[in-house]
């Protein structure tokens, strides 16, 4: 038997597993769905390690996400075979990758994840369903009722009610299935006047998918898989806007689109503690087994590993030929995971070495770091998800470098958090290349998680009132996690207010209450004088 809560937070993934976090500490009953077996979304299920910006291990992130991030720290120094040198490290970076600060395992995040909402879980504040997903919702004068979640072990459907319903799914599912007026794709310039948006309103315009894998190099050894059924298509696709095949080592640069060859090197001799992620001086993709390294055998003891494992999330296998929002979803995702399994293969057999020989058989996709049986992950990585229509939109003009200067950027009187990354749209289903534009640090407002019409659903991710473009910045790990946390505190906080999100974010005095709270529960709601990049 279910529970009636407070809230129901729909898709657990990073925002709504801070949401869950935000409404069980504020004392409020939460159930959080979630379509995989796995919660964590992006860090776990997508097997994505953090894009954060330059300046998170000193401040610029809410004070559960840095618990987070200590967490993986310290599960690494308590049951991984560190070296000395990497075990005094207070910043340590687990896999030395060049994408983030802490780029480490999927399995790791999933398990700190699992013990920040334990106690909630024992103390029967939270109800988890996994391998749940969202089939319908039924909304009446403005509030949504109900949302019927479907068992994807039995197919058995579940019928939920809560106060406070919270949309945290990775496309937005609710928004389409509740009715809630929304927005999908590029919009039109005359829209919001954005210098990057195109001319007419392009719904069917969404940013690639990607299906992320691990690999780990045995040389010597021969761990090449059957010839995926789709390679053929993929090994001679070449984009219009690409350099060469897609499946090769030569890709256009995203900030300048010049072509610039990628290196590939499996199990590099470099000492690990000499990498410095700073996606500020360096985007850290031209070196493709460095990129998003997850482990670093390096860091540990001799012999503890024979090798790194990485993360593949290449500019080679970004799948953009369907959008995956919409009708399509299905065949998308079989594209591209057939894109992925093909770039494996290539790589296996035909992708030229620094030796000058080709092929790299002794590459071995790892599904015990995903979790499946195939060792793709759990679920595409979705950068793009449908947007709610907000009471307020944060556009191109509140954040490009171009525009606003390098330390200028949209003060909001509703900030309820902080986030910073560039402007960074990859290729499109439309055909667009990199869109890659420089961006300042920025607030979130409050009108950004605040429908129009609806008065009892909250976006808690990718969602919020952002545009195509400027989901480029807020797309990532810390921001969806401060928006997740936000939603989660602000469904509770009207429970125990009985107001509703509308008021707090329009009336000054009852937004200063909340934001009382943010503040003392350690959301960070203005930067320090810091500049874009």
């Amino acid at each position: 038997m279910i529970p009636e809560a407070d809230i129901l937070v729909v898709g657990g993934g990073l925002g709504g597993v801070a949401a869950a976090l935000a409404a069980c500490r504020a004392g409020r009953s939460v159930v959080l769905t979630e379509e995989t077996d796995w919660i964590g979304g992006q860090l776990t299920s997508q097997a994505v390690p953090p894009d954060e910006h330059p300046w998170v291990e000193r401040f610029g992130t809410t004070a559960s996400y840095r618990r987070l991030r200590e967490e993986i720290r310290r599960y690494y120094r308590h049951w991984y075979p560190l070296r000395a040198e990497a075990l005094a490290l207070t910043d340590l970076n687990p896999g030395a990758g060049r994408v983030s600060k802490l780029c480490h395992e999927p399995r790791v995040s999933l398990a700190v994840l699992e013990g920040m909402l334990a106690p909630h879980r024992a103390a029967g504040r939270l109800t988890v369903l996994t391998e749940h997903r969202p089939i319908s919702a039924e909304s009446d004068n403005d509030v949504v009722r109900s949302v019927t979640v479907q068992d994807l072990r039995d197919g058995t459907p579940r019928t939920l009610t809560a106060r406070y319903v919270l949309d945290a799914t990775e496309t937005g599912e609710l928004l389409h299935l509740a009715g809630v007026e929304h927005a999908n794709g590029a919009e039109a310039r005359t829209e919001f006047d954005e210098p990057h948006a195109p001319d007419e309103a392009r719904p069917h315009n969404q940013q690639g998918i990607t299906v992320c894998f691990a690999l780990s190099h045995h040389e010597g050894e021969d761990h090449t898989i059957d010839r995926p059924e789709d390679f053929a298509f993929w090994r001679t696709y070449r984009p219009p806007f690409w350099p060469g095949p897609l499946l090769g080592f030569e890709a256009p640069d995203p900030r300048t689109l010049e072509p610039v060859p990628r290196t590939f090197v499996p199990n590099p001799d470099l000492d690990p503690l000499g990498v410095s992620a700073d996606q500020s001086a360096d985007a850290g993709d031209k070196e493709l087994w460095g990129f998003r390294r997850v482990l670093a055998r390096k860091l540990h003891t001799p012999g503890a590993f024979d090798s790194d494992i990485t993360l593949v999330n290449w500019p080679l296998n970004d799948y953009w030929l369907k959008p995956y929002i919409g009708d399509q979803e299905a065949e998308a995702l079989r594209e591209a995971r057939q894109l992925s399994l093909s770039l494996l293969y290539w790589l296996q057999t035909e992708a030229p070495r620094p030796d000058g020989g080709t092929g790299f058989p002794g590459l071995r996709i790892r599904p015990d770091v995903t979790g499946t049986a195939d060792g793709l992950a759990k679920a595409a990585y979705v950068r793009e998800s449908r947007r709610i229509k907000a009471v307020t939109t944060v556009t191109e003009h509140d954040v490009a470098i171009d525009l606003v200067g390098p330390y200028g950027g949209t003060r909001h009187r509703d900030s309820v958090g902080v986030g910073g990354y560039r402007i960074d749209l990859h290729p499109s289903t439309g055909g667009d290349n990199y869109i890659d534009i420089g961006s300042v640090p920025f607030e979130i407002p409050l009108g950004a998680l605040v429908p129009r019409r609806v008065r009892n659903l909250l976006p808690a991710g990718k969602n919020i009132g952002t545009t195509h473009i400027t989901n480029g910045c807020y797309r990532l790990h810390p921001v969806e996690w401060n928006v997740g946390e936000v939603a989660g505190a602000l469904a509770a906080h009207c429970v125990a207010e009985d107001v509703e999100p509308h008021q707090v974010q329009a009336e000054d005095k009852r937004f200063e209450e909340f934001a009382r709270l943010l503040d003392r529960d350690g959301v960070q709601r203005h930067w320090p004088d810091v500049r874009g990049y």
